[in-house]
Parts: structure tokens; C-alpha cells; sequence
């Protein structure tokens, strides 16, 4: 109710909503726009019968657009990968960490590389997946194989991940929420009816019992109120300011809170977990058919305990990495220390960084341990029952989470243009006013 009002009196708000709802449907419209030389009919059968494998999950995470044949279909996940790898490497590289250090010049160097390192990504990934529609000769996906077919299919699918990456950025800037995650959202939300009515048509086909739909779709609501009362918890930690004298007056001596949220890395982890994952399976799908091929893939794939194991690693590696990377505790203690304030029973400084980070990490584990579980549970029901991925937990984490994170950013921005309105038309006088 608030963003509704919000849009109808504040114009930078509703013309930041519009902003993001226009490039989205530009995204959602290139879906839909064929790489040149592509027989769509032929690769969307392929798609339609392999949708509960690894080529379904890539095609849910495009919006849809890999089996349009699109120029999208590569979609967000080489500008993730490329987000991925440097900031990994600030980590170990000194160059790069330093250039960390350097405020928004060096966060946009950063950037700069990430872009280059995308590009590069996408013509790596393009190549592999022009060559192999080459390569299934009997299957037509191709109409004129050839040299030609490959330089302009690596061309058209980077280009097409260029300018997803600047849609996500111009969001990002200048409209509301991640552009990134609203891109995945997008792409996920689309193909919401189109799993729901493939669920339909199994059970009227008897593939599926009702009774066990309406377990699944119970399911789905559990996990939802999961998914909306754990990303809304916090651990507030009690900070006291002290109170000091400047000439006549008494300033501090209030009691307040700092909020740590049980999942400080939202929606990144299962992102950047699904994204990792797929490098290594899309190679193995092109790798020439072997006995060792077909084992790797099948113990890599969707339902098999490496996936699951590899899964729940990298989900809980990214939410203790992203949370270290957004959240410095030492940052935090010596801002306190500066200002005056401190946690009752702990000193000021190192005392309190050390505090802060102890219980980051306890409550960092029971995070990651949620995404994981809500990320794993209805998946065994998909792999068991061969419903839609559009029922996973991956998917329900990213639709909430990124629906959470949006509604937050408006209510901050609303707030942000009360103040600003409060300060606008208060009448502030000096001493001889």
C-alpha cells in the first residue's frame, strides 16, 4: 500500500518503477528473437522433452530464451560467472584488492573488467553452443552448418549478454532493485504459466495424482512463509552511545540496535551455486558419447549426490564469502568507537570486532543451512515426481527474495523522501534568528 502511494505522489519513484518495467519488457521481447540460421521448431521439441534435465534448468534460468533459440539465451549467467571469478580474485589478487580500496574509481575499474571478462565468457560459451547444434547433424537444429553459421551465432549470443548486462546496470542505477536478480526474476516469472500448465496436463493424463499435486502445492506455500519469515529475521545486538558534553548541551546517552540479518547474502548464494555448476555440466553434455561421459553426467546431474553435495558446498561457500564481502566487522566496531558508542559488556574496538564477527558467523551458518534445505527439499520432489523446475526451491528463494528486496528498496526510498520533505519544509533558525 505504501509503494501505491508512493507512486501516485512522488514522480521519481513512479518514473524509476516505469524505468525498470520498460527494460524488462525490452529483455522479455529479445527472448523471443532467434539467433539467424537456427531451426526453432526442432530445438523447442528438444527443450519441451528435456525439461526436468540440465538443459531445462538452463533454460528456466534464460527466461525461456535458450529454447526460443534466442539472441538471449545465453542470459545473465556469463556477466554472474565473470561477477563471480574477480570477486574471488580481489580476494588473492593485490591488485585488484587494492583497487577495492580506492572508493568508486576503483569499484569502477572493477567493473570495467568484469565487462571484458563477461564478453569473453559469452563467445567461449557462444562457440560451445554453436558447435554443438553443429554437431547433432541429425537433428536439424542447424539449417546451413557451417563457418558462417558459427562466427555469426558467437557474434549474436555475446552481443545479445552484452546487452543484458547493460539493462541490469541501467536498472541497477537508475531504476529500483538489482538489475541482475530483476533480469532472473523475470526470466523465472515468465515461465510460470507455462509450468503450471504442464503440471495440469499431467495430472489429466494421469502422470500426476491430484492428491499429490495439492501436497506439492502445499508444499509450496510452506516454504514461501519459510522463505518470508526468515529473510525478515535478524540478531540485533544492543548498542549504548555515551553520553558527552559539548559547551552547554548533552549530547548521546540512547539506546539503540544493530540489526544482523540471518541471510545477509539473499539471493546471491543459489545464484552464484547454479551458475557454477552448470560450466562444468554443459561441458560434459558436449564431450563425445562415452561410458565415462554418460556416468559423470549422470552423477553430476540433477538428482545425483555429487550434484547435491557440490550444491550445498557452494550454497554455504557463497553465503560466508558474500556476507564477508558486504559486511566488515571491523568497519563497523571502529565507526562505533568513533561515534561513541559500544556494546554493553564488550570494550570499543578490536573487542567489539571480534564479538560482532562471532556472532555473524553463528548466525551465517543457520542461514546458510536454510537456503540449502529450502534450495534441496522440493527438489527431490521434482526429480522424484518429474514436475516442473518452476516448483523448486531454488526457484521459490529467488521469486521471494528478489520480490523482498525490491518492496525494501521502495519502502527506502519512500522513507529517504520523507525525511527529505520533513527537512524541506521545516523552518531551521540559527542563534540570532
Amino acid at each position: 500500500m505504501a509503494a501505491v502511494e508512493g507512486l501516485t505522489k512522488i514522480p521519481e519513484l513512479r518514473r524509476r518503477i516505469f524505468f525498470t518495467i520498460a527494460l524488462l519488457s525490452v529483455y522479455r521481447l529479445g527472448c523471443h528473437i532467434p539467433v539467424p540460421g537456427i531451426n526453432t521448431d526442432t530445438l523447442s521439441r528438444f527443450f519441451q522433452s528435456n525439461q526436468n534435465t540440465l538443459f531445462g534448468m538452463l533454460n528456466m534460468f534464460s527466461g525461456r530464451a535458450l529454447e526460443n533459440a534466442s539472441i538471449f539465451a545465453l542470459g545473465i549467467m556469463p556477466y554472474i560467472s565473470a561477477s563471480i571469478i574477480f570477486q574471488l580474485l580481489t580476494v588473492v589478487w593485490p591488485y585488484l584488492s587494492q583497487l577495492s580500496k580506492e572508493g568508486e574509481l576503483g569499484r569502477r575499474k572493477i567493473n570495467q573488467y568484469t565487462r571484458y571478462a563477461t564478453v569473453v565468457l559469452a563467445m567461449f560459451q557462444g562457440f560451445g553452443m554453436a558447435s554443438a547444434l553443429m554437431s547433432a547433424e541429425s537433428q536439424n537444429y542447424v539449417l546451413l552448418p557451417g563457418l558462417q553459421f558459427k562466427f555469426v551465432a558467437v557474434i549474436t549470443l555475446a552481443a545479445g549478454t552484452s546487452f543484458i548486462m547493460w539493462l541490469g546496470e541501467q536498472i541497477t542505477e537508475r531504476g529500483i532493485g538489482n538489475g541482475s536478480s530483476l533480469i532472473i526474476f523475470s526470466g523465472i516469472a515468465a515461465g510460470i504459466p507455462v509450468g503450471a500448465q504442464q503440471t495440469w496436463q499431467m495430472v489429466k493424463d494421469g502422470q500426476l495424482s491430484p492428491l499429490l499435486l495439492v501436497i506439492i502445492l502445499a508444499l509450496m506455500v510452506a516454504v514461501i512463509g519459510i522463505i518470508i519469515f526468515l529473510e525478515q529475521g535478524q540478531r540485533r545486538i544492543p548498542i549504548q552511545y555515551a553520553k558527552r558534553q559539548v559547551g552547554r548541551r548533552l549530547y548521546g546517552g540512547q539506546s539503540t540496535h544493530l540489526p544482523l540479518k540471518i541471510n545477509t547474502s539473499g539471493v546471491i548464494p543459489p545464484i552464484f551455486a547454479s551458475s557454477l555448476l552448470m560450466a562444468p555440466l554443459t561441458i560434459i553434455t558436449f564431450l563425445p558419447p562415452s561410458a565415462f561421459a554418460d556416468h559423470l553426467r549422470n552423477a553430476l546431474g540433477r538428482g545425483g549426490i555429487l550434484y547435491y553435495c557440490f550444491f550445498v558446498s557452494l550454497i554455504i561457500f557463497f553465503c560466508f564469502f558474500y556476507t564477508a564481502v558486504v559486511f566488515n566487522p571491523s568497519e563497523v566496531a571502529e565507526n562505533l568507537k568513533k561515534n561513541g558508542g559500544y556494546v554493553p559488556g564488550i570494550r570499543p574496538g578490536a573487542n567489539t570486532s571480534e564479538y560482532i564477527d562471532k556472532v555473524l558467523t553463528r548466525i551465517t551458518y543457520g542461514g546458510a543451512l536454510y537456503i540449502a534445505l529450502v534450495c534441496l527439499l522440493p527438489d527431490f520432489l521434482i526429480t522424484k515426481f518429474k514436475v516442473s523446475f518452476f516448483f523448486g526451491g531454488t526457484t521459490l528463494l529467488i521469486l521471494v527474495g528478489v520480490a523482498l528486496d525490491t518492496v525494501a528498496q521502495i519502502q527506502t526510498f519512500l522513507l529517504t523522501r520523507d525525511y527529505e520533505g520533513f527537512m524541506k519544509n521545516a523552518k531551521l533558525r540559527g542563534r540570532r534568528g
